[in-house]
C-alpha cells in the first residue's frame, strides 16, 4: 500500500531497503504473555566496525533508554547494525550485538577491544509481559541472519507489541527518490511506532472516547546514499519531526522520540587525510522534504499493516483498517 504523501516519488519498493545494500531483519516473540521482538537495520558493509559509515542522531524528547547515541554524535560514525527492541531488553540486545561484532571481527582478524552498538526501544508493556525479557542473543542473531531487502511491516519484530494513536502500531517503512544533477539518490526510513493520543490523530477516522494522553515512544531509523556530513545528516533527521507533526504528534512529555541515521556514501581516505563529497548547503531542502514525507508515510504504513489485537488487560486494540471499515459501514 502506497499512500499519496508529499510530492517526491517513492523508491521501487517504498522501503528503507531501497537504499542500495541496506537490509532489515526481524525476530518476533509470541510466547505466553510475551508479544515482543527485535528488528535490525543492517548497513551495506561486510564489517561495520572497520568500514564505519557517517551517522548522526537527534533526540526530540528524551524519555527513552537508547544506547550508543553519545558516541554516534561525538564521532559522527556508525560501527554496528542498528537494533530496535523493547525497553527492558535493551541491555540484552546490546550484549548480543557485542557478541555479534566480536564474531565478525574475529572472522576478519581484527582485535576488538571497544565497540558502540546502537540499540533503540519502545515500551510494549501494554501488550507484553515486559519483565520476562525474552529477547536475547539467539533472537538478535536470528534477526541478523534473516535480514534482507524484503521484510514484513506491522506487528512484527520490535513492533509486535506496540500501540500507536490508540490503535495497533508496529514497524513501518517508506522511501523517496531525490534527483540531483540527473542522478537519483534515495532516502529511506523505518519506524517503530508506539506513541500518540487517539484524539490527536489527524486522519479523521477515529471514534470519540479513545485515549487522550500522548505516551509511549517512536524510533525513526534513516538511511540514504546521498553524500552528507554528520552535521548535515543531523539537520536532515530533525525534519523527521515534520512527518510526525503532520499526523498529529506534539512530541509529548512521556514520549521517547528519537531518530538515528546513516549515509552509505563514504569519504575517501588519502594518507593522514580524508576527502569527503557532500551536498551543497543551499540544496538541503530536498533531503529535508524527503525525510518528512518518509516519516509521515512510514507511520501510516505501520498502522496499515498491523492487525487488531488484545492487550494484557483483555482490552481490544483496534487496527486502523478495522476502524476505517466500521466507519464506512456506518455511513
Amino acid at each position: 500500500m502506497n499512500f499519496a504523501v508529499g510530492r517526491l516519488p517513492h523508491g521501487p519498493n517504498n522501503l528503507i531497503t531501497d537504499v542500495p545494500g541496506v537490509r532489515v531483519g526481524h525476530t518476533t516473540v509470541d510466547k505466553g504473555d510475551c508479544h515482543t521482538g527485535v528488528t535490525v537495520v543492517v548497513p551495506p558493509v561486510s564489517n561495520p566496525f572497520t568500514e564505519k559509515l557517517t551517522a548522526a542522531s537527534v533526540v526530540f524528547n528524551g524519555f527513552g533508554k537508547t544506547l550508543g547515541l553519545v558516541q554516534v554524535d561525538e564521532l559522527g560514525t556508525l560501527e554496528t547494525p542498528i537494533a530496535i527492541t523493547n525497553t527492558l531488553n535493551v541491555g540484552k540486545v546490546h550484549d548480543a550485538m557485542v557478541s555479534y561484532m566480536l564474531k565478525i571481527c574475529a572472522r576478519d582478524g581484527v582485535r576488538l577491544t571497544s565497540v558502540n552498538p546502537v540499540v533503540c526501544e519502545c515500551n510494549d508493556s501494554r501488550m507484553s509481559d515486559i519483565a520476562q525479557r525474552p529477547v536475547g542473543e539467539a533472537e538478535v542473531f536470528a534477526a541478523l541472519a534473516s535480514a534482507s531487502e524484503d521484510f514484513a511491516q506491522g506487528a512484527v519484530g520490535a513492533g509486535r507489541g506496540t500501540l500507536c494513536y490508540g490503535m495497533k502500531g508496529g514497524i513501518g517503512s517508506s522511501s523517496r527518490l531525490m534527483e540531483i544533477d540527473g542522478k537519483n539518490y534515495t532516502m529511506g526510513l523505518l519506524v517503530q511506532t508506539n506513541y500518540g493520543a487517539s484524539a490527536d490523530f489527524r486522519p479523521d477516522v477515529l471514534p470519540d472516547g479513545l485515549a487522550a494522553c500522548d505516551r509511549g515512544s517512536i524510533i525513526l531509523v534513516a538511511a540514504t546514499d546521498l553524500p552528507l556530513s554528520a552535521r548535515q545528516l543531523k539537520r536532515v533527521l530533525r525534519r523527521a519531526s515534520v512527518g510526525m507533526a503532520r499526523l498529529g504528534s506534539y512530541i509529548g512529555h512521556g514520549s521517547g522520540e528519537i531518530a538515528v541515521g546513516f549515509t552509505t556514501a563514504r569519504p575517501e581516505n588519502t594518507g593522514s587525510f580524508c576527502r569527503q563529497t557532500i551536498l551543497r548547503e543551499d540544496l538541503m531542502d530536498l533531503p529535508f522534504r524527503a525525510i518528512g514525507e518518509c516519516a509521515e508515510e512510514a507511520i501510516l504504513q505501520s498502522l496499515w499493516h498491523a492487525e487488531p489485537d488484545t492487550g494484557l488487560n483483555g482490552a481490544h486494540i483496534p487496527s486502523w483498517r478495522e476502524i476505517m471499515n466500521e466507519k464506512e459501514e456506518r455511513v
